[in-house]
This record gives structure tokens, C-alpha cells and sequence, in this order.
């Protein structure tokens, strides 16, 4: 079994309105997610998450207090590379907020687009476990 620690981000806008990412695996394997992902060797979650923020939206972010940790165990069919077996994911969440950047697609990664959500389109929206996961550990999001 392998482990894939990685790191995400709760963004929420003025309006109340949260950031997601649209990753897209192929094979029938997609949806919205929170922006973020897998560290790389050496560098702090924290780190990883603002750099997996701008990678995949285009904003720079302060990340803030961290909310939480899970783990997850993927199994092998979901995975790009399934011939390692499964995989468990080690996940850590952070609060975080806008300080700069563009809105902008990411074009050569896992996700192919980034946009804001109310918390009712959130609810309507194809989306990863994690997604509520989150939601769980920041609370609900606010009603506009």
C-alpha cells in the first residue's frame, strides 16, 4: 500500500461563496473538489496548500488554522495508476483566504476549472467526498 499525504484549503469569499476546483481523473472519474493536493517531498502541508491553491485557481492565499486531518484508503481501480494497490490518503485541511491572483483555469494538472459556489450550489453540485468532509470541519457554510 502506498500513502499520499496532501494538503487542502476552505476558501470562502466576502459573500460568502467557497472556492472549488473541478478534478477530472478521466475514466468516468470526476468532480468538484477543494483546491489542493499532494505535498512534495520535504515541504510543509501548509506550503503544499497555498501552492496547490495558485496551481489550480490563480489566487495567492494566506493559509490559516488548520481545521483538521482524515484518512482515507483508495482503492486501486480509482487510482491513475492502480498497479501499486491501493493507496491511503492522508488529508489535511486548512482554513484559508484570498490575498491576490486572478481567477484562472488550471491547464495542465488534475483540475480544468475553479469557480465560486453559494452553499446551495455547492449542495447541487457533482462533488468528492471531501468536499463535505470539510464542510464538516469548518462548519456550515454561511446562507448569503
Amino acid at each position: 500500500m502506498r500513502i499520499r499525504v496532501a494538503a487542502y484549503a476552505v476558501i470562502l469569499d466576502t459573500d460568502g461563496r467557497q472556492l472549488l476546483s473541478h478534478w477530472n481523473q478521466g475514466d468516468g472519474f470526476s468532480g468538484w473538489t477543494l483546491p489542493g493536493g499532494g505535498l512534495e517531498f520535504g515541504e510543509h502541508p501548509s506550503e503544499a496548500a497555498a501552492r496547490e491553491v495558485r496551481e489550480e485557481t490563480g489566487y495567492d492565499v494566506e493559509v490559516g488554522h488548520l481545521l483538521g486531518i482524515d484518512s482515507e484508503v483508495i482503492p486501486s481501480d480509482r487510482l491513475v495508476d492502480p498497479a501499486g494497490g491501493p493507496e491511503q490518503a492522508l488529508r489535511v485541511f486548512y482554513r484559508a483566504a484570498v490575498v491576490g491572483g486572478t481567477l484562472t483555469r488550471e491547464t495542465d494538472g488534475s483540475t480544468d476549472d475553479a469557480a465560486w459556489f453559494t452553499r446551495a450550489e455547492v449542495d447541487a453540485l457533482e462533488r468528492v467526498p471531501l468536499v463535505d468532509h470539510a464542510r464538516g470541519l469548518a462548519g456550515p457554510l454561511p446562507v448569503p
